[in-house]
């Protein structure tokens, strides 16, 4: 694909730094460079150069980097100016690139471009944001693996599976009196199930690929004086949160994203639940169960000193349903116990002290295995919701089309809605508003 006209950006985040960089791509780019820089410099080389104004005067000088189509990051002419880094220099340089003809880019048109000039599929072109966006080493090195097609490679070798057993199948239907049956020869019960059981993988990575992502919101209950502010902060590793022996010294949620083993947790401490007549407070714990409706576990806080009081039954009692809860007993310090974990009919207790810290690892542990993370995270790529959605559409059509066996012509539609629940993945199949959907999303500049 060619594109006539030519996009400008700074590409580099805002503000004060040593280097800014304006990024250009389009088929005018060479007359630019010629006009800009009073020549244009050799392809893929660092070149020293003088950034023109209008006048003659120099706006800048730095290195500039020209990158001939088609061998580019969009596939179109790209040349990479590398000035210095103010605003205001950076401003007067993209000013003069416009001047020259080129347009302001759109949020993620340097990227979309190179999706649509067959540079990045759609799985590798949104790994792009995720590498800018990881919030930790493990979600970059994800981020990464995506980048480089891990993800893609494992989705066409599904996508390529499906197509050669559709082809058996419709080949079946195509010879109906045929003696040799295509099928059964083929073993083609054996390669769907292959499929299903290689789906069923790529699902499972891509899930902790998600998480590591999205993270997970876990939210802090229960009554006051009970030791959430001194949890979070416990969790956090630094004082976030305003802990004193006042009951409902927390009026409002607090929010703050901890790292366990590269996954992140977003916590959130909550006012204590209790009966109270204080207008302030009663905003606060509204607050906690709208806080609670959104979290994916739920860490019922317990003074192990008094135990389990009709409060926290009746507290477990009005959490939703099938929300996952973890008891913790705090403050074993002052009881005199020792950190533990006992799972007993679904429920799990675990016994810590905040204040020192004891039991602490059995929290974290368990947190993650809530959260479903396998610890190793070896050959995790990034994976977002629409992906897992993608994957689970496509093992729901598997599903039907091995459950209509005996009914050839239904079960080779499911197989073609499976390839093409898998396709949206990489972008060979999708809509226009998919990629305005996802390219939006980028930040100007990339």
């Amino acid at each position: 694909m060619s594109n006539a006209d030519t996009i400008a950006a700074i590409a580099t985040a805002a503000g004060r730094g040593g280097i800014g960089v304006v990024r250009l791509s389009g088929n005018t780019v060479p007359g630019i460079a010629h006009t800009l820089l009073g020549r244009l410099p050799i392809p893929r080389h660092a070149t020293l150069c003088d950034f023109l104004a209008d006048d003659g005067g120099v706006i800048d000088q730095g290195i500039a980097l020209y990158f001939p189509a088609p061998r580019s990051f969009t596939g179109d002419d790209v040349l990479e100016l590398q000035g210095h880094g103010g605003p205001a220099v950076l401003q007067l340089l993209l000013q003069r690139c416009l001047s020259l003809g080129a347009r302001l880019a759109e949020p993620g048109e340097f990227t979309r471009r190179a999706y649509l000039n067959d540079k990045l599929d759609l799985a590798q072109a949104e790994s792009v944001a995720d590498l800018i966006d990881a919030a930790s080493a493990e979600a970059a090195r994800s981020a990464m693996r995506s980048l480089q097609g891990e993800f893609s490679r494992q989705v066409r070798v599904l996508v390529n599976a499906v197509i050669q057993l559709r082809m058996l199948v419709e080949a079946t239907l195509d010879f109906p009196d045929e003696e040799i049956d295509f099928l059964e020869q083929a073993d083609a019960q054996g390669k769907l199930a292959n499929i299903r059981q290689r789906l069923d993988e790529v699902l499972q990575t891509a899930r902790q690929g998600s998480l590591l992502r999205e993270g997970m919101s876990v939210v802090l209950i229960g009554q006051p004086n009970v030791g959430k502010s001194s949890m979070l902060n416990r969790l956090a590793g630094e004082e976030v949160a305003i802990v004193t022996a006042v009951a409902g010294t927390t009026r409002d949620t607090i929010r703050q994203v901890i790292e366990l083993d590269g996954v992140p947790l977003h916590i959130i401490d909550t006012a204590g639940l209790r009966e109270t007549s204080d207008e302030v407070e009663k905003i606060g714990i509204a607050r906690t169960w709208a806080a609670v409706e959104k979290a994916h576990v739920a860490v019922l806080l317990i003074d192990a000193v008094r135990g389990v009081a009709p409060t926290d039954e009746e507290i477990l009692a009005k959490l939703p349903v099938g929300l996952p809860v973890v008891r913790v007993f705090n403050k074993i310090d002052l009881a005199q116990q020792e950190p533990s974990m006992v799972a007993q009919d679904g429920v799990t207790d675990i016994h810590v002290s905040a204040k020192t810290g004891a039991g602490m690892e059995l929290l974290h542990a368990h947190l993650l295995r809530i959260a479903g993370w396998q610890p190793s995270g070896e050959g995790v790529f990034m994976a977002r919701e629409r992906h897992l959605r993608a994957l689970s559409k496509a093992r729901e059509r598997l599903a039907l089309a091995q459950q209509n066996r005996e009914h050839l012509e239904l079960m080779a539609e499911e197989l073609r809605l499976a390839q093409e629940a898998l396709s949206e993945i990489t972008g060979e199949f999708g809509s226009d508003d998919l990629l305005g959907e996802i390219f939006s999303r980028f930040c100007i500049g990339k």
